[in-house]
């Protein structure tokens, strides 16, 4: 053990200064303090475990640069989010335990009255500085681990197919007056695998006569499509998810039967195979919005709050940049007075635009602890954390893309008796489209003329209707809202 320097011999600022600066060191430097006046061992283990925890770090951070979405995918699994909360508490301990011998080291009780008391202070301000700090950091950590395990669970993982993963997502609404649960919102995210452009395919809560797959067993049970005598609304796209959850029978083992049927149902429709479903409680969104601070829209009409079957209370009037609590934000979504479905699936798209392109990092960072807790509550889906990795990987990537969309509506598409292979040829056409932006986008990096375009081409024929606009959209869609 070596022997501690007398310092009886140095003079009262010097001492007070040295004392100051083992703190300072073991702030920067954990260990420093150490190896300058005390235990060197114990320096030189603190300094190693520090370049090791170091050398990790900057491992992860090169193979998430180079490989993004398995790297992410690896450090969101909760095994190894454990892992980083007890390293981070352990840390903790051991740097307050630093500062304390620190403290010992800058010999106190040598030091004038005044001057051991501002390095007391001193030293707890920054043990508890850090301590708080690293516990915080814990804390996120905790709750990143409690989501994914609690909202991503063991399910199957799921292929691309035809380069590109489906994610159905629903908004639940089982409120008064309604038997069960019943999707009152559906939309196909088609996102392409590699670019992460996304085409969001809408779909009408009231379409009847849905197809189902063949070889499943609501083909078998309704060969015709979702219909039988005098079904009336019940046999609507939205009933689906009630009917299969009434009629566990017909799927043996499978723990939602209703996110099943209603994803088989959308496969007939749409043509797609759908990968994955994520189903929003609707009650609970207010919650997730609130968490991430609100949203942004610019709100081109007035939208009432409340009616059908209950009084109006009141309205979100039009305006640019108009920012939405979660309240707000969900009768934006959902409200129905005065409107067409199709207006309403309209607005719901804005919603979810807004809280794609809106959702910065640093609103993540801040505010992850509410952002995890009311995303437990709204949330359920069987996207497994193993490719929970992948789809952030691709959100990052589709922030610099525009959305495009496609809604099978009046009047193109009569959703009493609709048209299901023009649906899938519309749909393949939207899908088609898109790609041919990142096609284009590939091209002109790739590809360098110049050639100046010819100009011979005849005038043609002065379009009826914006290319990049559906023709079987029946709202005017910057006349509702946009997202920022």
């Amino acid at each position: 053990m070596p022997q501690e320097p007398d310092l009886r011999n140095l003079s009262e600022p010097t001492r007070f200064k040295r004392a100051l600066t083992l703190l300072l060191m073991t702030l920067v430097v954990p260990g420093s303090a150490q190896i300058a006046a005390g235990n060197k061992r114990v320096g030189r283990f603190v300094w190693r475990l520090l370049a090791s925890l170091l050398a990790i770090v900057v491992l992860i951070a090169l193979l998430a640069l180079i490989w993004r979405g398995p790297t992410i995918n690896f450090i969101v699994q909760p095994w190894f989010l454990r892992g980083i909360q007890v390293l981070l508490v352990l840390l903790a301990i051991g740097w307050a335990v630093l500062f304390v011998d620190a403290y010992r080291l800058g010999k106190p009780l040598l030091l004038e009255r005044n001057h051991r008391l501002t390095a007391s202070i001193t030293d707890a301000v920054l043990a508890l500085g850090v301590v708080f700090a690293l516990i915080w950091a814990s804390t996120l950590v905790s709750a990143q681990a409690d989501f994914v395990a609690s909202v991503f669970g063991g399910h199957a993982k799921s292929k691309a197919d035809k380069g590109r993963y489906n994610v159905l997502l629903m908004g639940g609404d089982s409120g008064k007056n309604r038997t069960g649960l019943r999707p009152d919102s559906m939309t196909l995210a088609s996102i392409d695998a590699e670019t992460g452009r996304t085409v969001l395919i809408g779909l009408p809560r009231n379409m009847a006569k849905v197809p189902f797959p063949e070889g499943t067993a609501m083909h078998d049970k309704f060969p015709n499509g979702f219909q039988w005598e005098d079904c009336a609304a019940n046999c609507f796209l939205n009933g689906v998810y009630t009917y299969a959850t009434q009629h566990k029978d017909l799927f043996p083992g499978v723990a939602d039967p209703g996110a099943l049927a209603t994803r088989q149902a959308v496969e007939g429709i749409t043509g797609l195979k759908v990968n994955y479903f994520v189903m929003i409680d609707i009650a609970s969104f207010v919650n997730l919005i609130n968490a991430v601070g609100g949203i942004n829209l610019d709100v081109g009409k007035k939208v009432p709050i409340g009616g059908v079957g209950s009084p109006i209370y009141g309205y979100i009037t039009p305006g640019k940049n108009k920012h939405l609590d979660g309240y707000h934000a969900m009768w934006f979504a959902r409200s129905r007075a005065g409107a067409t479905d199709y207006e309403r699936m309209t607005r719901q798209k804005c919603v979810m635009t807004a809280m794609l392109n809106q959702l910065e990092p640093r609103t993540v960072l801040t505010k992850f602890q509410g952002i995890a807790a009311a995303s437990k509550q709204v949330v359920k889906t069987d996207i497994p954390s193993s490719h929970l990795g992948t789809f952030v990987d691709l959100a990052l990537d589709s922030k610099k893309l525009k959305v495009s969309s496609f809604s099978p509506v009046p009047p193109l598409i009569k959703t009493g008796n609709p048209d299901f292979p023009l649906i899938r040829t519309k749909v393949a056409q939207a899908i088609a489209r898109s790609e041919a932006l990142d096609q284009a986008a590939e091209d002109g990096e790739d590809k360098k003329t110049t050639t100046p375009p010819k100009t011979t081409a005849k005038p043609s024929k002065k379009p009826t209707s914006t290319p990049s606009k559906s023709t079987s959209d029946v709202d005017d869609v910057a006349s509702i809202c946009t997202a920022a």
